[in-house]
């Protein structure tokens, strides 16, 4: 017997939203309602996928394994909608931003709400390889990221290369400087961010290819933390060039032996291409890629 879509929808919401009460509410669906519908999902495959508690219910084994797939078809159903409302109007809904930073979110946000000023916009704040994931997992629907591995979920659009440089406090002997050799770095005490870090993947990648090995005193899970500790005198550390914010008590420093470089990408599910929203987004970067070469262009001019 096949499944029916209201049954899925039932099972989706009671899951979202932690028990039928809520999910009620959201779908405007009486309870008793979805009671029977969820029930009858679990007795036509003779499995059990809610643990039913007197405040709230809980996810077995096989119903955490269908949210993650029902996750995914709401998901489309939305898009669906998304694409019939949109055709021929102005693009309206909630576009999901995942990002690794600010920097560059903010730059395109802000040219995309230009365009669209009717679409809604939440971001998530995460390393690569978390945005990632919220790409994979149908938790954002664009992300920008960088230097993650190849995955066949995921469509990468190549945005902006960046120098990886260093930075220094007020106090350190090299904050009179404008650049330091790769192998000065052996000696130095060095705050970085946590694993899976954009820029920290590509510096010890290029440590260790050049048989350096450095010194990680502080491990820390913000840009803002790494600052606040690199200006305290706890270390030195490393940035991507356009994320580093002048400072009077930090010193941004070129490395002058090797360039160490993160790709920045714009990246969606593979299957969502036809996204409206999404599809808008993508339109939204590629002009100003196209604004970016032009000016590059006549800068380089005689």
């Amino acid at each position: 017997m096949s499944i029916v879509f209201s049954q899925l929808r039932a099972f989706h919401a009671v899951a979202a939203h932690g028990g039928f009460t809520a999910a009620s509410r959201v779908l405007n669906v009486g309870q008793p309602t979805l009671t029977i519908q969820v029930k009858e999902l679990e007795e036509t495959y003779g499995v059990e996928l809610l643990i039913r508690k007197p405040r709230h219910t809980e996810l077995t084994e096989a119903g955490a394994a269908l949210f993650e797939i029902t996750r995914g078809i709401m998901t489309f159903c939305d898009e669906a909608h998304e694409l019939l409302a949109a055709h021929g109007k102005a693009t309206k809904g909630h576009l999901r931003v995942a990002t690794v930073g600010p920097f560059h979110a903010t730059e395109i946000i802000a040219a995309f709400k230009r365009d669209h000023p009717e679409v809604q916009i939440s971001t998530l704040l995460g390393n690569s390889e978390r945005t990632l994931r919220h790409i994979v997992n149908f938790e954002a629907d664009v992300a920008i990221l960088a230097e993650v591995p190849q995955d066949p979920r995921v469509t990468m659009i190549p945005y902006r290369t960046h120098r990886v440089i260093v930075f220094v406090n007020r106090d350190h002997p090299w904050f009179k400087r404008k650049s330091v050799r790769l192998r000065e770095l052996a000696d130095q005490p060095i705050v970085l961010r946590e694993r899976g870090s954009t820029t920290r993947r590509a510096f010890e990648a290029t440590m260790q290819a050049e048989g350096i090995r450095i010194e990680p005193v502080f491990e820390i899970e913000s840009r803002e933390g790494v600052w606040k500790a690199v200006e305290r005198g706890l270390g030195i550390s490393v940035v991507a060039d356009f994320e580093f914010v002048p400072h009077p008590n930090l010193r941004a420093l070129g490395i002058s032996d090797r360039t160490i470089k993160t790709q920045y990408s714009i990246a969606h599910h593979s299957g969502r291409g036809h996204s409206p929203i999404i599809k808008a987004f993508i339109d939204t970067v590629r002009r100003m890629k196209g604004r970016d070469a032009t000016a590059k262009g006549s800068s380089v001019r005689p």
